[in-house]
């Protein structure tokens, strides 16, 4: 039976289903995706019957059976060079290093790859040190494989959507600068972020090109990041005034070579931001946290089809059980059937979700979606 753009008469690959869904169109079933897990996630999984092998994304997106999707992308390299690796303190329990972006951190011997570093000091602080920073860029040594007349025919065959990673500015300037100093310097010297903002469009623009103009892409993907629970980090005053223009010199340049999806990963509540990365030409967000006051289904009431959704699924939903479950996609099941979404868990699921409530979760979310009735 047809359910809304859910037609199961139809016989898609990834590719096609990943575009008509973001055209509005009727697929065989809405994308089967999910984001990812924690390490202690799969940790707790393991004591709860899954395979000890499953012990990284990648290997639980096969297990638990997903399609490509937000994946596949076109490799480019960046040429940079990197700091030297320099230990600067250390004692039994905890280490000091000069990092090889240039980040000064501490972390702790025990645990490390899960605790979060504490971040001393970061490479560029002024004029000076962005001057200096600026010149470990090569960018007309940016490379592509090497097979790439190969790759390239590959491409024409594929049934999976590929993309191009078009870069970020807040996210990028934030971890060259830390939070704090970024945020100054918006105000205080504001031709510095103009400077560092034009230099990483130019940086982008000529990473991106070849791939933009020899291959029929799908999508670009953005990474930002730059949103609390309770906001933007940065006014909107200031997005506008200085971040729209040069997002909108890429997007530009995407959409006059049909690239026209170009997706945000941003955490934390992203609403203030979203009419003003519309107005830049990115249209795709994710992973829409709940609890950050993110709802897919107001946005959607708000901006209309403008805006292309993915995530959004209240992870707390998969902690509570499952009458939790069944009530938040229940909730969701007109969004789905509408099109223009791609529900999954609003960001890496928890540790606190017992294994057997995620797989109810997928049995649940599968029959929605149109994989199984």
């Amino acid at each position: 039976m047809k359910r809304g753009i859910i037609n199961p008469e139809l016989k898609l690959n990834a590719r096609e289903r990943f575009l008509r869904i973001f055209n509005f169109e009727e697929v065989d079933h809405v994308p089967d995706v999910e984001f990812g897990y924690w390490k202690d996630t799969l940790r707790r999984w393991h004591e709860e019957g899954l395979p000890r092998w499953v012990n990284d994304n990648d290997v639980a997106d096969v297990y638990f059976g997903f399609e490509a999707w937000y994946s596949h992308k076109v490799p480019i390299h960046i040429p940079f060079k990197e700091f030297e690796v320099e230990v600067l303190w250390e004692d039994d329990r905890r280490i000091v290093v000069r990092e090889a972006n240039g980040i000064v951190c501490m972390k702790f011997k025990e645990g490390e790859g899960t605790s979060i570093p504490k971040y001393i000091e970061f490479p560029v602080k002024d004029w000076e040190t962005w001057e200096e920073y600026k010149e470990r860029f090569d960018l007309d040594g940016i490379r592509y494989p090497a097979n790439w007349d190969e790759l390239k025919e590959e491409y024409k065959l594929r049934d999976y959507p590929l993309g191009v990673d078009a870069g970020g500015f807040f996210g990028w300037a934030r971890n060259l600068m830390g939070l704090e100093r970024l945020l100054m310097t918006f105000y205080r010297d504001p031709d510095l972020i103009r400077d560092m903002f034009e230099f990483r469009t130019r940086m982008m623009l000529k990473a991106i090109e070849k791939a933009v103009r020899e291959v029929k892409l799908d999508y670009a993907s953005w990474w930002e990041d730059m949103c609390y629970r309770s906001g933007p980090m940065l006014s909107p005053r200031l997005f506008r005034e200085f971040m729209v223009p040069y997002y909108k010199r890429i997007t530009s340049f995407l959409r006059d070579h049909g690239v026209r999806i170009n997706i945000v990963d941003s955490d934390g509540n992203i609403n203030e931001l979203v009419p003003l990365w519309l107005e830049a030409g990115i249209n795709c967000f994710f992973p829409l946290e709940r609890r950050a006051g993110v709802d897919p289904i107001a946005l959607r009431e708000k901006y209309g089809r403008e805006a292309l959704l993915m995530g959004g699924v209240d992870k707390f939903a998969l902690i509570y059980g499952r009458k939790a479950i069944d009530e938040e996609l229940e909730r969701l099941r007109p969004l789905i059937e509408e099109g223009g979404y791609i529900p999954h868990v609003d960001h890496r699921v928890p540790p606190d979700v017992p294994l057997k409530n995620y797989l109810y979760y997928l049995k649940v979310k599968r029959r929605i979606i149109g994989l199984s009735t």
